[in-house]
């Protein structure tokens, strides 16, 4: 109880002042609308657990302050406002009054001013009209010129004006549109252009693709019409070149060997086939294709400013289709229209190209064209000199250079360089110069196959004239003879000398027209004769020689006619020369070698002569049939021997036309053949024993053969020069006939020996048979009972002569 008494009291009506303090600030708070609540409310619950209790209070105590002050309000104004009350009841009898009469007033006006409302609307409403109908004009007046813009567009496209309707469509887009681009239809033609502008873009593509495909299908048209014109122009040229040399004194040649026909003072081939092209109207490119489709494509693509995606586009298809166009077809060597097709076509694809070169401004520039020409004159070489090479004919090769030619020409026009395509020439001409050399040797083949062989024989003066027309000859002896007479050449050297100078023509045909000098046509001419003369005829001739029907009369007739020939050779320089109008004495002048090639085949012809003597002198030896045992000899030559003899006396005869040396080598190389033959028959080593009879036999026939020699069968061999070809079968005989070998042992080895030719060993192998037929048949019998000195003479003969032999070889 004493702790509780000294406990202090707490400080009641302090602690409540500061909670009404508090309390009284919260309430504030919350009368104020412009302070948040939560920040507040959360304040009073943050205090002591009680206090929520008590701020209730406080807040009941101040509503009901707030109460007391409402109603002490309200009584204070509460008799003003029954007043107010009371005077507005007095006042809404007049009111009700007032509004009477204001609505009949305005019941009144209202029907006074129904018409003036009704015509004050009328106006506004056209007025409204009005405005609009300004606002709309004003905007048609806008969309108008749009609308007839777009519908140009429209027909534009229509009637495929489309470079036209690109520049209408560049105008709606920079002036028009932009005027109206409010408005949903010029946002919908303002969304339709781009795309119309790509069918424009596919729509000349697709005219362009067409194009290509048409120039491709005319090509043909456009390089044949061009080639026609260059060839009209080259022959135009030509016969004023030749119209300006009318004048010369020497003859004119033409192509074919006749002089062609005057006409309106212009030398001109025959045929009026060139006067009725050139009186065709000249076409060109433009005549012939419509570019209009390249030239609006390009003018399109250009406004689009993609000119260069076109540029590309154009080039790359036309490199295509000149690859194809290069492409030849596999059989085009067969004939001369296979080449024309194919060079039309290549020179209608370039004048194509040089018209859009100069019609359009860099569609194509001439560095393209140059490529592309390059390129195609590399496979147009390559490609005529793979077909060429097939072609065996010499016509089809010489219209292929005419072709040529005229393509290079034509193409030479436009400005292509074609210095290549000349070059080709040359290489094209070796070939037509083979080809050729391949035909004249079978005509020449058939000029000797059909030959007689025998002297022409001339009846009267007009076929002496005729012969001379074709062959030079004069010889004044045969001129003077009386008709009918024989020229010494046979009917082939008038037909060789016509051929050579028909291949001269054919040379020269191909020669013309390839931009080269006179010197170097007339250098061609002489080196194309040349391979003519030494390879062709001579190889003809050699043949000719070689062939074994060909005897000795028609060899004889070969060297005569070769040495016509040969004498000829200087009138074809001349034929050359009056063709090219070279002088011979040119510096350059290249020499025809027939002079060697008619030598060289009458060499072979010769040699063949002689061969041939031989053979038949073989011939009648393999006809001797000796009886080599028998006892003594029949008192007359062999009859094989006198046959021969006789075929020799023949032939010598015709020799007379031959040259002297010919005759004498051919009599000369038969008596040494006969000869040789004849010893080899004595010593050939088959024949084991021989008889003095047949040594006095054999000695009978050599006595023959040195009559005929003795006898001059060919004039011109001085003393017994002939004879001396059987002088070792002479001396031989003679050693055995006279049986002198005291004589012949004594002088062996002198140059005055009597039998000087006779060898020891030729002797000793004779010899040796005589004495192997002494003793089986006892020949010598009637020696060894009659004197048996000379038997043992025979031996010691055999062994000197052995002796001499040994000696011989020791030497040696």
């Amino acid at each position: 109880m004493a702790s509780d008494k000294e406990k202090p009291l707490p400080n009641v009506p302090e602690e409540e002042g500061r909670e009404d303090k508090v309390y009284g600030n919260v309430l504030t708070e919350l009368e104020s609308v412009d302070l948040p609540l939560g920040t507040t409310l959360r304040s009073v619950y943050d205090d002591q657990p009680n206090a929520h209790k008590r701020f209730m209070e406080k807040l009941d105590a101040r509503i009901r302050n707030h109460d007391r002050e409402i109603e002490k309000m309200c009584n204070f104004h509460h008799q003003g406002f029954v007043d107010a009350i009371t005077e507005l009841l007095k006042v809404r009898t007049d009111a009700e009054k007032l509004m009477g009469q204001v609505t009949d007033t305005n019941r009144r006006l209202q029907d006074a001013g129904k018409e003036v409302t009704a015509q004050t609307e009328e106006v506004i409403r056209c007025r409204i009209q009005q405005r609009n109908m300004a606002t709309t004009v004003e905007k048609l007046q806008l969309c108008i010129p749009v609308l007839e813009m777009y519908s140009k567009l429209k027909e534009q496209l229509e009637s495929k004006r489309y470079y036209a309707a690109l520049k209408t469509m560049e105008h709606l887009e920079n002036i028009y549109i932009p005027r109206v681009s409010q408005y949903r239809f010029c946002q919908i033609m303002a969304e339709n252009l781009p795309r119309l502008r790509e069918e424009i873009k596919e729509i000349s593509m697709s005219d362009l693709k067409d194009f290509l495909e048409s120039i491709r299908k005319h090509s043909d048209k456009i390089g044949e019409t061009a080639m026609r014109q260059a060839q009209q122009h080259r022959t135009f040229n030509s016969a004023v070149q030749k119209q300006s040399t009318l004048g010369d004194t020497k003859p004119l040649y033409s192509l074919n060997g006749r002089t062609p026909t005057q006409h309106n003072g212009l030398a001109l081939e025959e045929g009026g086939e060139e006067e009725e092209e050139g009186d065709e109207e000249v076409l060109t490119a433009q005549d012939l294709v419509d570019f209009s489709p390249v030239y609006r494509c390009l003018h399109i693509y250009t406004v689009l400013g993609d000119r260069e995606t076109f540029e590309n586009y154009y080039r790359k298809q036309r490199k295509k289709q000149a690859r194809l166009v290069l492409q030849p077809q596999a059989n085009m060597h067969e004939t001369v229209e296979g080449y024309r097709r194919y060079f039309n076509q290549i020179v209608g694809f370039f004048v194509v190209e040089d018209h859009i070169l100069h019609a359009t401004q860099g569609l194509v520039t001439r560095a393209f064209t140059d490529e592309l020409w390059n390129m195609a004159l590399s496979k147009i070489i390559a490609v005529l000199r793979t077909h060429s090479s097939y072609c065996n004919d010499p016509d089809l090769v010489l219209e292929l250079k005419n072709l040529i030619v005229i393509f290079a020409d034509t193409l030479q026009g436009y400005g292509f360089q074609v210095n290549r395509l000349f070059d080709l020439l040359f290489e094209i001409r070796d070939q037509y110069n083979e080809t050729l050399l391949k035909k004249w040797a079978v005509v020449f083949r058939e000029i000797f196959e059909q030959d007689n062989y025998s002297p022409i024989p001339v009846d009267t003066e007009e076929e002496y004239k005729y012969v001379l027309s074709r062959f030079p000859f004069h010889d004044p002896e045969i001129e003077k003879q009386q008709f009918p007479k024989k020229l010494p050449m046979s009917q082939s050297v008038p037909q060789i000398y016509t051929q050579v100078k028909e291949f001269i023509y054919a040379s020269l045909k191909f020669s013309e027209s390839l931009h080269r000098s006179s010197t170097e046509i007339d250098d061609m001419l002489r080196k194309s004769t040349n391979l003519l003369l030494t390879r062709t005829l001579s190889s003809c001739l050699q043949n000719l020689i070689k062939k074994p029907h060909i005897g000795l009369t028609e060899l004889v007739q070969i060297i005569i006619n070769t040495t016509h020939l040969e004498q000829a050779c200087k009138y074809l320089e001349d034929f050359i020369t009056n063709i090219t109008n070279v002088s011979p004495e040119t510096v350059h002048t290249t020499r025809l070698y027939g002079l060697s090639t008619f030598k060289d085949a009458r060499h072979a012809a010769e040699g063949e002569i002689y061969t041939k003597l031989n053979q038949k002198i073989d011939e009648f030896i393999q006809l001797a049939d000796y009886e080599w045992g028998m006892p003594e000899s029949d008192g007359r030559a062999s009859g094989y021997l006198m046959d021969l003899i006789n075929f020799l006396r023949s032939t010598f005869q015709v020799f007379t036309h031959l040259p002297g040396k010919v005759a004498q080598t051919a009599c000369m190389s038969a008596c040494k053949h006969l000869s040789t033959s004849l010893m080899q028959m004595l010593l050939d080593t088959e024949l084991k024993q021989i008889s003095m009879g047949a040594i006095q036999q054999f000695n009978l026939d050599v006595i023959q053969c040195e009559l005929f020699a003795s006898s001059e069968p060919v004039p011109g061999f001085q003393g017994d020069t002939l004879q001396l070809a059987f002088i070792d079968l002479r001396q031989l005989l003679d050693l055995f006939m006279v049986w002198d070998w005291s004589t012949y042992l004594a002088d062996y080895g002198q140059p005055t020996s009597k039998y000087l030719r006779v060898n020891p060993a030729t002797a000793l192998a004779l010899l040796e048979k005589m004495k192997d037929t002494s003793k089986k048949n006892n020949i010598f019998s009637q020696f060894r009972k009659n004197d048996r000195d000379k038997q043992k003479l025979i031996e010691t003969v055999v062994k000197q002569l052995r002796s001499l032999v040994n000696g011989m070889s020791q030497h040696s």
